[in-house]
């Protein structure tokens, strides 16, 4: 009978070598991240990757065929309500490429955000019986989340292309060589807020319940249905303190030729991701030592 994955873990770290050269002490510097130490687990963070990435649809009848149903329908749904329905403008882009856009992007936040806050209370039984760097499981999950984007984008592109072939004008441009800096700032602001809430939620329970509510809200306050350009400047400073809002609005005009791209705001949008990023893991650390105590 084949070991489950959660089985294969346990059996890796017990396995690892009697002789230790490695001392677990319980005082540590605020900015100790033991980086070192995660990258000597690289195996595991795998090995973690692999239970994120197939446990979410085993046993379902399509399969991994819900990575594409998902952004699928959801555009589709967002065409029909916000598109014919309420007629919002899409700044001159077909209805369709614009709603997958910001499904696509904001998909991947919003996953590594919701998925890494429930860190401590998800795992407490195995960080419970062996120790090994609790920072691995919010960083599986971001590889993880980032293989169902990758999937995600490559069907976005189908789209883009048929567009092109039926001679709709969309204008890729040079914008499109800052596609990974807008990865690495949505990856660490998922990350250091989720962190930073999964840290908190091993007291405060009813954050669990606030952060999937909370994120739905968020979303309405990016430019992932209504285009920045479209809202009255009077109200566009309180879109743009959105530190997601000129990842979108970059990531739409990169591959779309349509939005409002500023250097300032991509800074804004990065110098928050590091903030978020340091805070979230000073916490995450300090609790990590007393959580089993709380949680």
């Amino acid at each position: 009978m084949t070991q489950s994955i959660e089985q294969q873990i346990e059996n890796q770290i017990a396995e690892m070598p009697e002789k230790w050269d490695l001392i677990i002490q319980p005082q540590r510097r605020l900015l100790d991240l033991r980086l070192g130490e995660l990258w000597k687990y690289r195996d595991l963070v795998m090995l973690f990757v692999r239970r994120d990435f197939v446990s979410v649809y085993k046993q379902t009848i399509l399969g991994p065929l819900w990575y594409l149903i998902q952004p699928l329908l959801t555009t589709l749904t967002f065409t029909f309500i916000f598109g014919n329905i309420a007629q919002l403008p899409t700044d001159g882009l077909p209805q369709f490429l614009f709603y997958m856009s910001g499904t696509v992007v904001w998909a991947y936040f919003a996953d590594c955000l919701v998925k890494t806050s429930n860190t401590f209370v998800q795992n407490s039984n195995l960080f419970g019986k062996v120790y090994f760097p609790r920072m691995a499981v919010p960083v599986s999950i971001l590889i993880s989340n980032l293989i169902t984007f990758f999937i995600q984008f490559a069907f976005f592109l189908v789209f883009v292309g048929y567009f092109v072939l039926r001679g709709t004008a969309i204008q890729p441009n040079i914008w499109i060589l800052s596609f990974p800096l807008l990865l690495l700032i949505m990856a660490g602001q998922g990350l250091g807020l989720g962190i930073l809430i999964s840290a908190m939620t091993t007291k405060y329970r009813d954050l669990r319940f606030l952060v999937s509510f909370g994120v739905t809200l968020l979303m309405y306050a990016t430019p992932v249905i209504l285009p920045v350009s479209a809202i009255p400047e009077r109200f566009q400073i309180f879109i743009r303190l959105n530190p997601m809002t000129p990842i979108v609005e970059t990531f739409r005009y990169a591959f779309l030729g349509a939005g409002l791209v500023s250097v300032f705001d991509l800074l804004y949008s990065f110098g928050f991701m590091v903030v978020i990023v340091a805070v979230g893991s000073i916490v995450f650390n300090r609790v990590e030592a007393t959580f089993m105590d709380t949680v």
